[in-house]
């Protein structure tokens, strides 16, 4: 069963694991100018994500921690999507990662009355921009964001999905 994949909500035992994902895709894949002390949510994700009402999903190839996506509710019956990372030898439709764990995050929502997905991502992610289009994510000026979703500082090109439960 070492080829199943498997998507679960984590918790800060996996804090390391999830670092070793996200910053070399940011640093050395994309050339993403981001540190780890720009974000503190990667060092306690259990406090920043699940304690308010969000999520931190991790998907599995076995025991193997291959991708991560995470939902902060933000309130407003809205969450701001984060996190959205698969290791590159993982991507791809053949076995859909990305896509499941949009579902599973997507499904989270939809149990708990959040209606309104908001997110940021960079320019460069031109793939990431295609995959959240297919996925009825529009692209949509920062300025028609509520004043409550939470910017990072490198982001530079922002979506909206509307749920309709």
């Amino acid at each position: 069963m070492e080829d199943t994949l498997t998507i679960r909500p984590i918790f800060n035992e996996y804090c390391r694991q999830i670092i070793d994902i996200i910053l070399p895709i940011q640093q050395i894949e994309f050339n993403v100018p981001v540190t780890l002390d720009a974000q503190p949510d990667l060092l306690d994700i259990e406090d920043f994500y699940h304690k308010g009402g969000g999520c931190f999903l991790g998907a599995f190839m076995g025991e193997e921690l291959i991708g991560t996506i995470a939902l902060i509710n933000t309130g407003n019956n809205a969450g701001a999507l984060r996190k959205m990372f698969v290791k590159k030898e993982y991507r791809g439709k053949e076995l859909g990662v990305a896509q499941q764990l949009l579902e599973v995050l997507l499904q989270f929502c939809r149990d708990r009355q959040i209606i309104d997905v908001y997110l940021g991502t960079v320019e460069v992610l031109k793939a990431a921009h295609r995959f959240y289009e297919r996925n009825g994510f529009v692209l949509t000026d920062i300025k028609d964001f509520p004043p409550y979703f939470p910017r990072m500082m490198a982001d530079n090109r922002f979506y909206h999905l509307h749920l309709n439960n």
